[in-house]
């Protein structure tokens, strides 16, 4: 993780919500990331839906794995709790936590490889439990830190930086959620800012586990070198004291709310000629475009049934739909369910988390 301290500049007249603090106060240390990577628009992102809804930076818990997608907690709220696990384990990591401290907001930021390959179990399970939390998947198709191999979320026929064209069926996050009964699932584009906070700030209040889905391009292991004046064909054909790569400075691909979707619940509220919501072509970084379409404002997100269809369709036309796909309003969360105390455990005296040998002596007879 980047440890790079942002300088500290006082600037009387920022912005500031109902807490006091500014849009500084939410941010953290500098990103190491790519120049244009989306992930630093999924952060800016996040600094600004926690800044608009006045949470205290110093009651949340931002839990990350491994991969780039693991940097991201590094970038925002500073003063927040953090802890970077292995490799696949934050949803289990982000269960404990939340089972012990209810009082404090969750966001666990996690990639394709990391939730989608090594960690599915546990995000099957996380899903399954209903823990209270914010899951944001930064979804790039690759494993940007081990040099682009294709990851479980990758199309078939994408190809790698190498020129080879993946062969092998994704999984897609949002048919995995809903087929696991997730309370909340949402889908949005980093590029589109318009769209995606108001997402997440609706997966922050929503009670229960809410996936969000980011589509977030890798400016480095989608934009392949094919020609014989290529650094990889150099690198290939040269024999170099010191092996070097390469990574162009890159603007970040954003793209107009409207037409993509403008947020809030029920994505961009307006329809094209079909009646569908309004569509996007956004070409990424390596020329390839990706069909966004935000849900129309008549779409239900609560017809579990209805939300899996819809998304079948727009995914054998080629789209990928964006915006609120499915919300379960009723849903009971993990502390609901298991019927856990009120107060968080954290905050219980030693007493009544360790009654004594006799108490637990007689809890031991109940199951003889």
């Amino acid at each position: 993780m980047s440890w790079m301290e942002k300088p500290r500049i006082r600037i009387p007249k920022l912005e500031r919500n109902a807490l006091g603090l500014s849009r500084a106060d939410y941010e953290g240390r500098m990103s190491t990331l790519c120049a244009g990577c989306g992930h630093d628009s999924v952060t800016a992102a996040i600094i600004e839906a926690f800044f608009q809804l006045g949470i205290e930076p110093h009651r949340v818990a931002k839990l990350s794995g491994i991969g780039c997608s693991a940097k991201t907690p590094t970038y925002f709220l500073q003063s927040a709790h953090g802890f970077n696990g292995v490799h696949g384990r934050m949803p289990a990591l982000a269960a404990g936590a939340a089972a012990a401290n209810r009082g404090m907001t969750y966001i666990g930021v996690s990639g394709d490889g990391d939730s989608l390959s090594i960690g599915i179990g546990q995000l099957c399970h996380a899903i399954r439990r209903n823990v209270d939390m914010l899951y944001v998947l930064e979804n790039n198709g690759v494993y940007g830190l081990t040099k682009g191999q294709f990851s479980a979320s990758a199309d078939v026929g994408s190809k790698s930086k190498r020129g080879e064209p993946n062969v092998m069926p994704p999984i897609d996050p949002v048919f995995l959620a809903l087929s696991l009964g997730a309370t909340f699932v949402a889908r949005s584009f980093s590029g589109n800012k318009a769209q995606l906070v108001p997402i997440l700030q609706a997966g922050i209040a929503h009670r229960g586990f809410a996936l969000v889905d980011v589509i977030s391009p890798c400016v480095t292991f989608n934009d392949h070198e094919t020609s014989t004046k290529s650094y990889r064909y150099t690198r290939e054909h040269d024999r170099a004291v010191l092996e070097a790569d390469f990574v162009p400075l890159r603007a970040a691909i954003e793209v107009n709310g409207g037409n993509g979707g403008n947020g809030g619940n029920r994505g961009n509220g307006g329809k094209d000629g079909n009646g569908l919501g309004r569509m996007r072509d956004v070409t990424m970084h390596d020329g390839s475009i990706v069909r966004f379409r935000g849900v129309p404002g008549d779409y239900d997100p609560t017809d579990r049934d209805a939300v899996w269809r819809y998304l079948r369709e727009r995914q054998a036309a080629g789209e990928v739909a964006t915006g609120l796909l499915y919300l379960d309003p009723a849903s009971a969360d993990m502390h609901e369910v298991l019927g856990t105390p009120d107060a968080p455990l954290v905050a219980l005296p030693y007493a009544s988390l360790c009654p004594g040998a006799a108490a637990l002596d007689a809890l031991m007879e109940e199951f003889r």
